[in-house]
């Protein structure tokens, strides 16, 4: 008897999107390589679950690759939020990498977490986080009226 062994069906799919974003992040950063794309989508969104919460952490989870959700769920949210800038000093200084190279690496994976997101869903998520995340996720900086 032959039996053909594969993943179940969903795995496949969800390795694939995880895949093609992986793709996603590299060409829009430009990383030389996958690998290095990889490990930005994995510092980065480890960065975003320390600071995303509530519904719109969850909604966002269920949005992404299972992969990719799996690395923002892995950690537990900091209980002081931080700015989009701070958020990008912090990652810098956890990596050792430069300001300039972090900032590069969180846009092009807010980029591709955004297309996985949605307008409605990153609008919520934007509302939820300090300032200064719009301008990392490629949207204007709007100040809220008082």
């Amino acid at each position: 008897m032959i039996t053909d062994v594969r993943a179940p069906q969903g795995h496949q799919q969800h390795g694939t999107a995880y895949e093609q974003m992986l793709e996603k992040v590299r060409y829009d950063g430009a990383y030389p390589t996958r690998e290095r794309a990889e490990e930005a989508v994995r510092l980065v969104l480890a960065q975003l679950g320390r600071q995303l919460t509530g519904d719109e952490r969850v909604e966002l989870a269920a949005r992404l690759p299972f992969e990719a959700a799996r690395i923002l769920t892995a950690q537990i949210p900091d209980t002081q939020p931080m700015t989009g800038w701070a958020f990008v000093e912090d990652l810098a200084a956890r990596t050792g990498a430069s300001l300039a190279t972090t900032r590069w690496d969180t846009g092009s994976v807010f980029s591709a977490v955004a297309s996985c997101a949605g307008a409605e869903l990153l609008s919520r998520i934007l509302q939820q986080l300090p300032s200064g995340y719009a301008l990392l996720f490629g949207r204007a900086e709007l100040t809220r009226a008082a």
